[in-house]
């Protein structure tokens, strides 16, 4: 069994997986990074392994946390941050397949992961799970119908997940970023301004973009002990854009 905590984070390749990924490594965590290629960048910490998943695939996931059992014996924090945007139109346009899509990787991935996950982490003396919803999943957004649809169901299966955690050792959150400087946020301004000319992505009040590392920061104390009497909980990471 390994002596150090051991993290699994999904989405490792992106912006904020990859934050994340960085920030448990400097905290002495061993990570297993999972993208959907294991040929993704670890450039800055050292990755106890990289492994290519596909979140909407069951047998992958199932794969995923097996390995984590047989090679370390031990789950600590799962982060689930694997995510599509899907497309900025309306819903009368909005592709049938394109909204399946956006569901079954955001959605259906986070309860994958969870399903998977939380048998791994009730094996140990504390665990900790986090999936990234988004400031998404607690307001509407014209013209992002699947991913708005998507994040409001990932902090339901996080609210469900957290009940049923209630007096074991392990938690269940969720983390609610804002718009945050990324490969993602660029092309939901892109498309929006095509749909929209001069149009980005609708906030409440104009606080600045986040960084990847404002995310990981938050991720990396839900992970902690830090965090031990947080459970259900939603974190939201958006420089105050949603509190006005």
């Amino acid at each position: 069994m390994a002596s150090q905590a051991v993290a699994v984070v999904t989405g490792g390749g992106g912006g904020i997986g990859s934050a994340t990924a960085r920030k448990l490594a400097s905290k002495g965590w061993a990570v297993v990074v999972a993208d959907q290629s294991a040929e993704i960048a670890t450039e800055g910490y050292d990755a106890a392994a990289v492994v290519a998943c596909d979140v909407t695939n069951a047998e992958e996931v199932r794969d995923l946390l097996g390995f984590v059992g047989r090679r370390f014996g031990r789950l600590d924090g799962f982060f689930a941050n694997a995510g599509i945007s899907g497309l900025v139109t309306g819903i009368a346009d909005y592709p049938e397949d394109v909204f399946d899509r956006v569901i079954s990787i955001n959605l259906r991935g986070t309860f994958l992961c969870l399903k998977h996950a939380l048998p791994l982490l009730r094996e140990g003396a504390g665990g900790s799970f986090v999936a990234t919803a988004s400031t998404s999943a607690i307001r509407g957004r014209g013209n992002l119908a699947a991913y708005v649809a998507s994040k409001h169901g990932v902090l339901g299966l996080v609210r469900s997940a957290a009940m049923e955690c209630v007096g074991s050792n392990v938690r269940v959150n969720a983390v609610l970023p804002g718009p945050i400087h990324t490969p993602m946020i660029d092309e939901i301004n892109a498309m929006a301004a095509k749909l929209t000319p001069g149009g980005t992505i609708q906030r409440a009040t104009a606080a600045p973009y986040g960084q990847p590392e404002d995310v990981a920061n938050t991720v990396a104390f839900l992970l902690s002990p830090d965090a031990a009497h947080l459970n259900g909980a939603e974190i939201v990471v958006d420089g105050g854009s949603t509190a006005a």
